[in-house]
């Protein structure tokens, strides 16, 4: 039986962790439907605007100013249902250093656990207390709950800060969550391609089929080709990554079948004068000789298989055609 991920989470929790892992990433286009699918699953406009400002803290000021303009694009075309919740008002801690850093002081040790202390680097210390867990937590439009789902999504999308996700995922559960949403908000990230952490890998960049294909893709070796009698009858492996968006051309497998196993993500695969099928983690797809098809990942996910060619009769060869009609692919998504 395939896992369920997200169920512990709410639409409104997983909206927030979408926007804030695709924010830390820099990736706007993906940014922009999923800021309008958390409007719609009830996260509010002013919970967003403090999402993204928290989030400056641990991402930079450029991407945080870049998701607070993605959304103010979004809301020139405003769905009536969006609620710009609770009025916005300046906290009282701003307006005295010392509310501020005793606020953050207490902040910052119900989520280490302990007092935390950084006498290394005093001002780090003092940044830390008086201005993240501080300044920034005394804002009253998310919970110190949303605020850790918000962090270890952004977290969860970053490459090189392993020591602060950790640190944040048990401070999740410090803060409010429970344990098993924690793991579940990671789990769901991942298999929803919000993050590529799907164990396994990506590989080098495509360049020599990159002409069939539409959006970037990649390419790793998983194994040599199985023997038969004198010759090779299963081909090598191969995993191909598909960026979200990316698909290859319409194309026939001659001399060949040909198999994918779906391993990570969510994708597409259509026969000619067939629906399109969805493509998820554990699906396998066999794929006869002479059929026109075509496969590639969803507008909003990463996705990876493995792929390999079995042999029939005559010469292999694929037969590359016209790329997949833009119009149609979005219909999908």
């Amino acid at each position: 039986m395939a896992t369920a991920y997200g169920q512990a989470l709410t639409e409104r929790q997983k909206g927030l962790a979408a926007c804030a892992c695709l924010m830390a990433q820099g990736d706007l286009e993906r940014l922009e439907p999923a800021v309008c699918s958390a409007l719609d699953g009830g996260v509010t406009i002013n919970e967003l605007k403090e999402a993204f400002s928290q989030l400056y803290a641990y991402t930079g000021f450029p991407r945080s100013l870049n998701a607070l303009s993605v959304l103010d694009k979004v809301l020139e075309v405003r769905k009536p249902e969006w609620q710009d919740g609770k009025p916005w008002k300046r906290p009282a801690e701003w307006n005295d250093a010392k509310a501020a850093y005793e606020l953050g002081t207490k902040n910052q040790t119900q989520l280490s656990g302990r007092p935390f202390n950084y006498a290394f680097c005093p001002q780090d210390d003092y940044y830390l207390k008086a201005h993240l867990f501080g300044d920034i937590f005394a804002g009253d439009q998310l919970t110190a709950a949303d605020r850790e789902i918000v962090t270890v999504a952004a977290l969860s999308g970053l490459d090189g800060v392993a020591p602060q996700l950790a640190a944040h995922k048990h401070g999740a559960v410090n803060m409010g969550n429970s344990q098993e949403l924690v793991d579940d908000l990671c789990a769901w990230l991942d298999h929803e391609g919000y993050t590529l952490r799907s164990g396994f890998p990506k590989g080098v960049a495509n360049t020599g089929y990159a002409q069939y294909f539409i959006g970037d893709s990649y390419l790793a070796p998983i194994a040599p080709a199985n023997l038969g009698e004198g010759e090779a009858t299963v081909m090598p492996t191969v995993n191909v990554t598909f960026e979200p968006g990316c698909r290859n051309n319409w194309h026939v497998h001659h001399g060949a079948r040909q198999i994918l196993i779906c391993v990570s993500g969510r994708g597409w695969y259509q026969e000619w004068g067939k629906e399109p099928i969805v493509l998820t983690s554990g699906m396998i797809i066999d794929i006869p000789e002479g059929v026109k098809h075509w496969h590639g990942a969803q507008k909003d996910s990463w996705f990876q298989h493995y792929t390999t060619h079995v042999k029939t009769s005559g010469e292999e060869s694929n037969e590359w055609l016209e790329p997949v009609d833009d119009e149609l692919y979005d219909k999908l998504n």
